[in-house]
């Protein structure tokens, strides 16, 4: 429930122990490292600020196993439906890791990757090209005459081309019409394989009739032989090269059992590149390396621990600028650490600032129950939760606040009554509250507390009243904040003149309705005017008198805004009903199809329609109540106390893209 205290430390290691060093702290994860840039003792001393320094080796390691993969997949076992989506990481034993690490063979399976991929490129070019050679030489294969003769005729000139079909009889006419002689050879398509003979005097306009007429001219240069021996050559060269190409294939294949370990050693080389950029980004001397960085002063111990094991290192601790942007971690218990993943949404808060994680968790777990109220699909969202919960690697938060969130909504749904909206009435019996004659209304009625249908001024009150016991709330987390601090004038004019005026005036609404002695509506009318003035006076406290007063009146004309603030709430009741009356929809739909005078067809529609459109409802209303939940905190709740533009406490740590390091078993899947 605490934002985590922080210690700012400095490390000093020399050269020679600092990868050690900063591998040691990577392994922990306990210690943000700050680069020259953000690093006080670089603004204290520019001299020690270090140029960037790229480990060029590295990346380019990593460049060539990501290649390595990349070819790799497509020849390995893919993983199985939605099991390998959510679980997408390997699980590796620690031991079966530093296996792989340490293992230079692997090189050796990087440099054969390099050569097939060059191979098969290489390979498919002279496939392609070997494909269209043929496809240009097949509408030529009736030509008994050797390509290389066309060209070499004395008194005349030869053309070898291409023609549209529709073409060939006016280009024949032309041609006769010049003297020329034209001789169909084969056809491609719709167009028309032919050789084209003219005296060389002719030539020039025979060219101009070929272009006119859409003559597109082949070259068989530098070709020999005969069209037909041309074609077995080139075929059999493209079968040569087939089978160069699937040998290529079976490579690749036998090499795709390396996959993971390649996979293991990018993660490595990941890791590896973090550290070196960290180092090569740090201030540094001649011969020492300053680690400048925060770390949880719980871990301090931890910390000063790691860097005595090294000789040439020193630790100390250094007290932050006033100024200085000290990073934030939340921590809270195991019951509200889920919802930590709704503050982050928001953003960190700033470090003087308070965590709202648990003045969040209750409220948003309710809203979001009250936003659904269908007991059916609570039950049906932690069955499916839970099993997710099984299945998912990495962070779980979120899953996490839905299974709470899931059990709000049970609830809630009990309350009101839903239960795949009237399922139980519709189904099981009567349809009012006074028929319950089986046992599912009983259960019901039992539970029920009102139902929102037919009693939705009920649901709206109630609504109303959350929306305002969370905006006090809200308020007074704001107080009880100040207070903590010490800052009693913020506590006094920020918050108490708003909570005393706020309730008052709605205490002075209940004397005018009638639901309080009307005696009492003098004495709230004076409660709620004397915060009023302080708020007019005191709510701006910098500035010229003028200013103040200017500010102080516009911050008591926010009274507007609390109230409608307070009628946003007004969405639970309204995605409630929506949720309730579209379950209600299909319902009446599946009870029309039931009694289709079919018996099983009617059955089937029947089932296929009640589970599809309860199903389409319960992930329309839960996308609609989370999204309007978490308006309500972020719109109307957290303003009221919470400050968000925190910097997350990023500590070096090992991240790993393909694999799971455990110290169990490795994963066989």
């Amino acid at each position: 429930m605490a934002i985590a205290p922080m210690v700012k430390v400095m490390m000093v290691c020399h050269r020679s122990q600092v990868s050690d060093l900063l591998e040691a702290l990577q392994t922990e994860g306990i210690c943000q490292v700050l680069n020259a840039e953000e690093a006080t003792v670089s603004k204290d001393a520019p001299e020690l600020a270090a140029a960037p320094q790229r480990p060029k080796d590295v990346e380019a390691m990593i460049a060539r196993l990501g290649r390595g993969i990349d070819f790799l997949n497509a020849y390995a076992a893919p993983e199985k439906g939605l099991a390998g989506m959510l679980a997408p990481q390997k699980v590796i034993a620690a031991r079966e890791y530093e296996d792989v690490v340490s293992d230079t063979d692997l090189l050796d399976v990087v440099d054969a990757c390099e050569r097939l991929v060059a191979a098969k490129d290489r390979t498919t070019n002279e496939i392609e090209t070997l494909e269209a050679m043929l496809a240009m030489l097949r509408p030529w294969a009736s030509l008994a005459t050797p390509v290389e003769e066309l060209g070499r005729l004395r008194t005349s000139t030869s053309w070898a081309g291409l023609i549209p079909a529709q073409q060939i009889e006016s280009l024949r006419q032309h041609m006769a019409e010049q003297g020329a002689a034209l001789q169909e050879v084969g056809t491609t398509g719709t167009r028309q394989a032919c050789i084209v003979v003219s005296l060389h005097d002719s030539a020039e306009p025979v060219q101009k009739l070929l272009r006119a007429h859409e003559f597109d001219a082949v070259s068989f240069e530098p070709m020999a032989g005969t069209v037909s021996e041309l074609i077995d050559e080139h075929e059999r060269k493209l079968r040569e090269a087939r089978s160069r190409l699937e040998q290529c294939e079976q490579e690749a294949a036998s090499l795709a059992g390396n996959l993971l370990k390649l996979q293991i050693l990018h993660d490595h080389y990941d890791n590896l590149l973090v550290r070196e950029q960290t180092g090569g980004m740090a201030p540094a001397t001649e011969h020492a390396v300053i680690l400048e960085g925060w770390v949880k002063k719980r871990h301090y111990d931890e910390l000063a621990g790691i860097v005595s094991k090294f000789e040439a290192a020193g630790l100390s601790r250094v007290e932050p600028g006033e100024d200085e942007d000290v990073p934030v971690e939340i921590e809270n218990r195991t019951y509200v650490r889920p919802f930590e993943s709704i503050t982050r949404l928001y953003g960190m808060p700033q470090y003087s600032n308070l965590d709202p994680t648990v003045f969040l968790a209750p409220f948003f777990a309710v809203f979001f129950g009250l936003c659904l109220t269908d007991a059916g699909y609570g039950l049906i969202m932690i069955v499916l939760l839970l099993w997710l919960l099984k299945k998912v690697q990495g962070d779980a938060k979120m899953i996490r606040m839905f299974v709470i969130c899931s059990i709000a909504t049970v609830v809630a749904g009990a309350l009101t009554g839903g239960w795949f909206g009237d399922t139980i009435q519709v189904f099981f019996g009567g349809d009012t509250p006074e028929v319950v004659d089986t046992g599912f209304e009983k259960f019901r009625a039992m539970l029920m507390w009102f139902d929102p249908i037919k009693k939705p001024m009920i649901f709206f009150i109630l609504s109303m009243a959350v929306g305002y016991f969370q905006v006090i709330f809200g308020i007074c987390v704001a107080l009880w904040h100040n207070l903590k601090k010490r800052d009693h004038v913020a506590a006094a004019f920020d918050q108490v003149t708003w909570l005393v005026m706020l309730n008052s005036l709605v205490l002075l609404g209940f004397a005018k309705a009638g639901m309080l002695p009307s005696a009492l509506a003098g004495v709230f009318g004076v409660t709620a005017a004397i915060p009023a003035v302080a708020i007019v006076l005191f709510s701006e406290r910098e500035g010229g008198w003028g200013q103040r007063l200017g500010m102080g009146a516009y911050n008591l004309f926010s009274t507007v805004f609390f109230v409608g603030d307070v009628l946003s709430y007004a969405r639970l009741m309204a995605l409630g009903m929506v949720t309730a009356g579209f379950a209600m929809a299909v319902n009446v739909i599946v009870k029309m199809v039931a009694d289709i005078k079919v018996p099983v067809l009617g059955f089937v529609l029947a089932l296929i329609i009640f589970v599809g459109g309860h199903l389409f409802n319960a992930g329309m209303s839960v996308l609609s109540a989370f999204v309007h939940t978490l308006r309500l905190q972020f719109v109307e709740y957290f303003p009221k106390f919470f400050v968000g533009g925190g910097r997350s406490f990023e500590p070096l740590a090992k991240k790993y893209k393909h694999v799971c390091i455990s110290e169990g078993p490795s994963d066989t899947r």
